[in-house]
This record gives structure tokens, C-alpha cells and sequence, in this order.
């Protein structure tokens, strides 16, 4: 449990998303319906939201554009005293939703940003580390290329040392990797060797581990959950969600946390309908992390990061600002429970 007075800090980019509004096709219409996001933002952004103490370390580009997402984070609570302004330019991604016969597609334009292009110098581990009691990362940023990864290893180093806990979503991004990385598995095995809790899942386990595994059962997620336990020593928790698309506007979720000693996993809940799926995964990690941080039983911290994602698919953009009473008052009941 993370000590009340200290900081909860998340690392990586901070994105624009740029979506085809639904039900058209890419400029169909003069218009992109934008939100700002990126995986970490999105935790800082649901933590905040319900109460926690919460620093957003980055770089936003400076100028006007850098501005308005720095003021976005702020509106949420998120303290972004520590986000280094440099020049250049901000991360996009375009967000192409489905319909009847296609699948909703994500195109990335994130290279040589702001972000991107910063090098081991700019990162001021001391100062952005003071105070900091939990440090959350994800596989999003090492995707981005050399640089980003040698910061998120130093990070996670530097944190641990320090005895910050650190949380690790595997978060994958193929057409990321695919342009600078032929072995994405190199990159990740020394972070995730850093990690107190990592979010991953079977795919997770078998990317990191070189051998497939299942999840196919709550046995073979308890066999990809312990083989990433045993593999990785400094790991004390992994979390996970299994996810059946029924139809594109109706899912079912459930949600697991695997100790070495123990388990918890949830019963699957069917949402509907399914207004925004991005940054869903996001929430859970920050409804596993709520949990955590204020003690709660493991059953407590699975059924918590289940009830903030299924929240999250009701909200549109990235961020999920879930405030306490939202979160405390969801439950199967406000959906089906798929048994």
C-alpha cells in the first residue's frame, strides 16, 4: 500500500487522438473529433479523479496546442509541474471506429515528437522522483523507439532503487515495435524485471516468456499468471482482464489479480452498449491501483479494476474521470452478469 503522503507519478506520452466521427468514413466530413490521451495520461487522469495524489512526468511540446492538453491533464487534478516543455511536435493517432463489415482501425503518427526525441540528459530522475511513492509505466512508450525505451528502464531502475513501487501494463503495440524493433521481448524483460505489478495477460506471458500459453480457462491464466511470477522475482501481483466480443456494442469482461499464494477473479459482467473502448484498459489499471493503494482485498482490487473499465466503455475520449461515488456505486447489477 502506497503511503498517503507521497506521489503517485505516471510516465509516458501524451497524445491527441483525431477520430472519424461513427458511422463515417475518413473525411466523409471536415471534421475529426479529438480527444487527448495515451495510456498513462489516462490513469493519471482516473486516479486523480478519485481523490489520489497524482504527477503526470513527460514532455508536451511548448506553444499554444501544448498549452491546452497541459490544461486538460490540470482540469482533471493531475499535477503537471514536472512535464518538460520542449520544442517540437505533439504525438497523434487516428481512430477509424468500425461498422457492419469492418473493424475499427488505429493508424499512429508519433514519430519524432516532442516526446520522442528526448534524450537520457533531459530526464532528471532526482527531481522527477521526489516525493514519488508508485511509479506507473506502460509498454506503450519503449514502442516508440530507442530513446523512449533507454528512459523507461532508467526510470523503472532509478524507482526501484529508491524503493518506489512500480506498476508495468504491457500494453502492446505491433505497428509501434514493428518499425524500429525486430524483438520486442529484449526491450521488455529488463522493465518488467524492475515491476511490483504488472498488467499483462496470457499474450503477455507468452511475448515474454518465449512459449504459448492459453486463456482459455481460469486455469490457464492462473498457469500464464505464475510462469510470469516465477520468471520475473520482483513481481508481486499480476493483473488481467479476459474480454469476449459478443457484437460490436455488447462485451463481456471479467477481470483477475494472481499473487504467488493466491488469486482472485471476478464474474464476467456483459457491457452494453459499448459507447468508447479506448482507454478502457487504462481505467482498470487505475481501479487496480485505487484498490490497492487504499488496502483492500484482493477480491476487492479485481472486482475494482473490473467496475472502472466497465465505467470506462460509457465514457467517450480517452479519459475516464470516474469520481468515488460513481466507482463505489457500480456494480453487476447496473448490467448483466454473464454466468
Amino acid at each position: 500500500m502506497i503511503d498517503p503522503t507521497k506521489t503517485i507519478a505516471c510516465f509516458g506520452e501524451v497524445v491527441l487522438r483525431l477520430g472519424v466521427p461513427h458511422g463515417e468514413l475518413p473525411l466523409q466530413s471536415a471534421r475529426f473529433d479529438v480527444h487527448v490521451g495515451g495510456a498513462e495520461a489516462n490513469v493519471a487522469v482516473a486516479l486523480a479523479s478519485l481523490g489520489h495524489d497524482v504527477a503526470m512526468l513527460g514532455a508536451i511540446p511548448d506553444g499554444a496546442l501544448g498549452d491546452g492538453v497541459v490544461d486538460r491533464l490540470r482540469s482533471h487534478g493531475v499535477d503537471t509541474r514536472r512535464l518538460l516543455r520542449p520544442a517540437g511536435r505533439m504525438g497523434l493517432y487516428y481512430h477509424l471506429p468500425g461498422g457492419p463489415m469492418r473493424a475499427d482501425d488505429v493508424q499512429y503518427d508519433r514519430a519524432e515528437t516532442a516526446f520522442a526525441t528526448t534524450v537520457p540528459a533531459d530526464w532528471d530522475w532526482d527531481h522527477l522522483l521526489a516525493g514519488v511513492g508508485w511509479l506507473h509505466l506502460s509498454g506503450v512508450t519503449p514502442a516508440l523507439g530507442q530513446r523512449s525505451a533507454d528512459a523507461v528502464l532508467e526510470a523503472v531502475r532509478r524507482a526501484r532503487a529508491t524503493g518506489i513501487g512500480v506498476s508495468f501494463d504491457g500494453n502492446w503495440r505491433g505497428r509501434l515495435w514493428e518499425r524500429w524493433h525486430s524483438d520486442p521481448a529484449a526491450i521488455l524483460r529488463p522493465i518488467v524485471a524492475e515491476a511490483t505489478l504488472l498488467f499483462g495477460n496470457h499474450r503477455d506471458a507468452s511475448l515474454l516468456l518465449g512459449r504459448d500459453f492459453s486463456g482459455d480457462g481460469a486455469d490457464r491464466r492462473r498457469e500464464a499468471a505464475l510462469a510470469l511470477l516465477d520468471a520475473f522475482p520482483r513481481l508481486e501481483r499480476v493483473a488481467s482482464t479476459a474480454r469476449r466480443v459478443i457484437e460490436p456494442a455488447r462485451h463481456e469482461l471479467r477481470a483477475r489479480i494472481d499473487t504467488r499464494d493466491d488469486h482472485a477473479q471476478t464474474e464476467a459482467v456483459v457491457i452494453t452498449p459499448v459507447i468508447d473502448r479506448i482507454g478502457t484498459g487504462d481505467a482498470f489499471a487505475a481501479g487496480v491501483l485505487d484498490a490497492l493503494f487504499t488496502g483492500e482485498t484482493l477480491a476487492a482490487v479485481a472486482q475494482n479494476g473490473l467496475a472502472a473499465a466497465a465505467l470506462a466503455h460509457g465514457i467517450r475520449g480517452d479519459f475516464a474521470p470516474l469520481s468515488r461515488r460513481l466507482l463505489d456505486g457500480a456494480s453487476p447489477a447496473a448490467s448483466d452478469v454473464a454466468r
